[in-house]
């Protein structure tokens, strides 16, 4: 091996411990790796920066602005809410009508914003139906994921796949040419799940489940028991009989959140009780010696809490957030928007202590207490997802049909092959800003830097990898290993490779620096490179096992109350299976020879 290949391989190993342990933010190690093979002359300044100008990335950011425009129309959230209506009739029946419609939108649009949409709805409707939040968040996002494979734009791993063999002088793949493979994956996924999910998903009651179910005009805050308090070593009917229209959410002991405690429970000094009720009784309730108003986080300080009639709300950390990595403390929400921060959950574990110094990561879930104006602004500016507390407005736009007309040109012309999908892409974006469907401000929002960064750092050291020889080494290495068994097992194999790696990074850098190596893999073996490409475009995609592998299993973990092994006990036999299916059919829709 080449010195340079030597060198490729110590960033390549650095930049993978770096995004599995997130060590450090995408963006700073994204940048560190055009930095090191610009320094090192491993590549020159064009290439180094090439990932910028890749037609790959602009052609991602165009679909994201192109999602955002239908958002914004609210077409996703009036179609879910209709079919949601439907859904009466037990909780398969429910998971079918909240599955279909969020794959047949993902194959379209970009798969985190319809999740994003979809999670108040399905909050809303297992309350209605009495089905816990816990058993529908996970086959959500689940179904967002495999109604992105069914075609070339339902995923940006899809369209980095056709970009990056187009650069290798390959045929690329058109529009719909993956929507036979991805509609097997949507019908026997969903199937799995529908049959299996309501058994193996957890029955969790998650604050926000319980927020929900507040009576009108009833406020919730938290109480503190001090030591010498009469209620010390009492039960909890103690305070019942003395404010029987007060409701006990949940007791926080020592970083242990007890939700729904019952009668019997026995306090104890330090406890914290939120509870829910009028003003009048919680102000009668606090007139109690030894019993005091909770703390919130208001910026960089812990302050009492002095109104009872702001709402509370739950509020997730999006994945991109420009939240990520700071402490609560410096997060400014009090200072911008009156908003305090009453308590943290994370992996399904509920915090309230040295909050201040919690540094955020995607898919935690923050309780905070505000006016509703200001909540709502919060989320609209696209750092936090406002999952429950402050109703949202159900709006048709005038400017949906113009939403849907341009991304149908879009489609359609890409189907026919008018021109290259980076320009067409882009096309659509002047009409949105044209046509007034989404402003400025919007657009640049829609823009997530994270995923760009990534691929502008991860698109160059894939060609580092291919220039320097590494890549060879590798395919070298896979095919001394498999070939003896057939060409059947080689695309077992990309896609198994592809499908590990990608719950430990994230499916567009996978898909990134294994497209060298497959590409290499089918020169050596003498195929036709589709089928392997297939695979790793599949593998990549249909991630299930872990909340890192996909953006959307992040963003559920939080509002469902999901811990790690609920991803793994669902997720892994549906990942096993589907690797599966891939190997045998993936072969008969495009031959390998």
């Amino acid at each position: 091996m080449s010195g340079d290949a030597t060198l490729v391989l110590l960033l390549l190993l650095a930049t993978i411990l770096l995004l599995v342990t997130q060590a450090a933010r995408i963006e700073v190690v994204s940048l560190g790796i055009i930095v090191v093979l610009g320094l090192t002359g491993v590549l020159g300044p064009v290439d180094a920066l090439s990932g910028f100008s890749s037609p790959a990335t602009l052609t991602v950011a165009a679909m994201l602005v192109l999602s955002a425009g239908l958002e914004k129309a609210g077409i996703v959230d009036y179609v879910s809410r209709s079919l949601g209506r439907s859904g009466e009739g037990g909780v398969r029946r429910l998971l079918l009508f909240l599955m279909l419609p969020t794959a047949l939108f993902s194959s379209f649009m970009n798969n985190t914003p319809v999740v994003a949409l979809m999670i108040p709805v399905v909050l809303s409707l297992g309350q209605r139906f009495g089905v816990p939040g816990s058993k529908l968040l996970i086959p959500v996002s689940y179904a967002a994921i495999l109604g992105g494979t069914c075609t070339l734009i339902g995923t940006s791993t899809n369209i980095l796949v056709d970009s990056l063999y187009r650069s290798a002088g390959g045929a690329g793949f058109g529009m719909f040419e993956f929507t036979s493979m991805g509609l097997v994956y949507v019908v026997l996924g969903t199937t799995y799940v529908v049959a299996f999910g309501p058994r193996l998903l957890p029955k969790r009651t998650v604050l926000n489940e319980l927020l929900a179910a507040s009576a009108p005009g009833n406020y919730v805050t938290e109480i503190i028991v001090r030591d010498g308090s009469r209620f010390v070593g009492r039960p909890l009917s103690e305070i019942l009989e003395q404010s029987r229209d007060v409701t006990i959410l949940e007791v926080v002991r020592r970083e242990e959140a007890i939700v729904g405690p019952g009668q019997n429970f026995e306090l104890e000094a330090d406890d914290v009780l939120l509870v829910e009720s009028g003003a009048r009784a919680i102000h009668s309730l606090l007139s109690a010696h030894g019993v005091e108003h909770g703390t919130v986080v208001a910026d960089e300080e812990r302050i009492s809490i002095q109104r009872v009639d702001l709402r509370v709300a739950e509020v997730v950390v999006t994945p991109g957030s420009s939240f990520t990595g700071s402490q609560v403390r410096d997060l400014g929400l009090s200072r911008r928007f009156g908003i305090q921060v009453l308590a943290i959950r994370r992996l399904g574990q509920h915090h309230k202590v040295k909050i201040r110094d919690w540094r955020l990561r995607p898919g935690d879930v923050l309780l905070v207490q505000g006016e509703p104006a200001p909540l709502r602004t919060l989320q609209e500016d696209g750092d936090f997802l406002l999952i429950e507390g402050v109703e949202r407005d159900l709006t048709f736009p005038r400017k949906a049909p113009v939403a849907l007309a341009i991304l149908t040109a879009v489609v359609a012309a890409a189907t026919l092959g008018l021109a290259p999908m980076v320009f067409l892409a882009l096309a659509g974006v002047a009409l949105m800003i044209a046509t007034r469907s989404l402003e400025i401000r919007e657009v640049v929002r829609a823009v997530d830097p994270a995923v760009l960064l990534l691929l502008a750092g991860t698109i160059p050291l894939g060609k580092a990898m291919e220039q320097s020889g590494l890549a060879q080494h590798a395919a070298s290495g896979v095919v001394a290993m498999v070939e003896p068994f057939g060409p059947w097992v080689l695309v077992g194999a990309c896609y198994l490779m592809t499908s590990v790696l990608t719950e430990l990074l994230s499916n567009n850098a996978t898909a990134v620096l294994l497209v060298p190596i497959v590409l290499g893999i089918a020169e050596r073996v003498g195929v036709d490179p589709k089928p392997l490409l297939v695979a790793v475009a599949f593998g990549a995609s249909a991630s299930f096992a872990t909340p890192i592998g996909y953006q959307t299993n992040t963003l559920v973990m939080g509002p469902g109350g999901y811990r790690v092994t609920d991803f793994l006990r669902i997720g892994l036999p549906l990942n096993l299976g589907l690797a599966a299916v891939a190997t045998i059919v993936i072969p008969i829709l495009w031959p390998l020879v």
